[in-house]
């Protein structure tokens, strides 16, 4: 009757000083599950870049094109409709100008880091995918380069757009 009792208090004993680490293993493994299975489901349906023209009534439209004027408070951009995604997602964003210009300038700065030559700014935010879409616009501002541009959209360190295009003087 004693050896039953002492291995039932052992198995007992085990479980209960085992019962946290398995607990902590499995929910892990399921986090961990989680952010593989979307980050695999994100997938993209549309990529686009483009200016955005303000109207008359102050209605805004995008409008795809390679060229930027360099117009001051001109607002360019990228939106990318991910394939039925819904919720947050957190994206990077890697904009790289031909020179340095006279000064960076962003709505909330605790979400972007500059390269140590100032040509190079890097933005990470998290937004909810409004009817899967994402996007991000700069606007033009004094002292902005001239010349090509790009920029490079990155979900879980995966590439999932480039954009090439030029930033024109306007005569």
């Amino acid at each position: 009757m004693f050896l039953r009792v002492w291995a039932t208090t052992l198995v007992l004993a085990s479980f209960w000083l085992t019962s946290p680490l398995i607990t902590s293993v499995l929910a892990d493994r399921a986090f961990a599950t989680s952010q593989e299975r979307n980050s695999k489901l994100i997938s993209v349906t549309k990529a686009e870049f483009g200016v955005e023209r303000v109207g008359a009534r102050g209605n805004v439209t995008f409008i795809p094109t390679t060229r930027v004027p360099l117009q001051e408070k001109r607002r360019y951009g990228w939106r990318i409709q991910l394939k039925d995604y819904k919720g947050e997602v957190t994206w990077r964003e890697v904009l790289r100008l031909p020179k340095q210009p006279e000064n960076w300038g962003t709505d909330n700065g605790e979400n972007f880091s500059l390269s140590a030559n100032g040509t190079e700014g890097v933005t990470t935010r998290t937004q909810v995918a409004q009817n899967g879409m994402i996007e991000n616009f700069w606007t033009i501002a004094p002292g902005d380069p001239s010349g090509k541009h790009k920029i490079e959209v990155y979900i879980d360190n995966r590439r999932i757009a480039a954009f090439e295009f030029e930033v024109v003087r306007v005569k």
